[in-house]
């Protein structure tokens, strides 16, 4: 049995006539009588009573019209669905991230979502070391990493450029400076971000090279746990410039140049380029694109 088969079933059912189909599926009436005989061969019993033409439906008949009807109702769904993902009106998108490069995705999740409402999107917080691995794996339809990645079927785009800047609380005693140099920071108390990271080690090689003392005295798990003492006054902070674009901008924090301190972060957009991507995702690649 096959769905050609069951769609000339169902037009003999609806037109009630072998002759009737047959016009209506531009086919001639033998080849229509052909297909009825090997669905009732299929079947095992006959699927119009006999004598009745195609007027009365058996028992058999009646119930593979119900099952006709929805199989190929369900192939019109499949279509329509196919459609729908082609032109981005339905879809899923997976996202893998850290807690920093959230920041730096976002007004490009706001453009994705004015562009195409009806895709659902997910982003799952993942340490940066591990999003190649995901992405790999298929866990992750993309990923935003900090590096350039070493797998070799794994494509990446960058995106955005980003820094790294001290922060302190207004009132703080360098809340009035531009620049400070790395010298003036031995004896002030560092709240620090607890994931090891590749920023960090260069934030601490820089300290030691200067042989400057660096306090991490408080370790935070967040970026927002970090940004929230160092406003409580509890500490000062050398955070990724594009996290606390708001604080900054509202006053609750105040920014810095370190003199000794040029770290330029990269951020990429990583997908795999051995597979084509869904339509949802090459769609974001290129929203990414579009604005660099």
């Amino acid at each position: 049995m096959d769905l050609a088969s069951l769609q000339v079933f169902q037009a003999v059912v609806r037109e009630r006539s072998f002759s009737r189909a047959a016009e209506k599926l531009y086919r001639t009436q033998p080849a229509v009588s052909i297909s009825i005989r090997k669905l009732e061969d299929w079947v095992g019993q006959p699927l119009f009573i006999r004598g009745a033409g195609a007027q009365t439906l058996t028992d058999a008949g009646v119930l593979l019209a119900e099952y006709a009807d929805r199989m190929l109702n369900l192939r019109e769904e499949i279509s329509q669905g196919m459609q729908e993902l082609r032109g981005l009106d339905r879809g899923q998108l997976a996202i893998g991230v850290n807690e920093s490069s959230i920041h730096a995705l976002l007004p490009t999740l706001d453009r994705y979502r004015r562009l195409h409402p009806k895709i659902h999107i997910s982003v799952h917080r993942v340490f940066s070391r591990d999003v190649p691995r995901e992405v790999l794996n298929h866990h992750l339809d993309i990923g935003v990493i900090s590096y350039l990645p070493e797998e070799r079927e794994l494509a990446a785009v960058e995106f955005r450029r980003d820094s790294l800047v001290l922060v302190v609380w207004p009132g703080h005693r360098l809340a009035k400076k531009k620049e400070v140099d790395i010298r003036e920071l031995g004896e002030e108390t560092f709240v620090a971000h607890i994931v090891e990271s590749p920023y960090r080690q260069r934030v601490v090689q820089m300290f030691a090279r200067y042989h400057v003392r660096l306090r991490m005295d408080i370790e935070m798990p967040t970026i927002e746990s970090i940004k929230m003492l160092v406003e409580m006054k509890k500490g000062v902070a050398i955070v990724p410039k594009m996290c606390v674009e708001r604080e900054t901008a509202r006053g609750s924090l105040y920014e810095l140049r370190i003199k000794q301190m040029r770290v330029v972060r990269k951020l990429y957009l990583v997908y795999r380029q051995d597979r084509a991507l869904s339509a949802a995702a090459q769609e974001l690649v290129e929203v990414i694109k579009s604005r660099r």
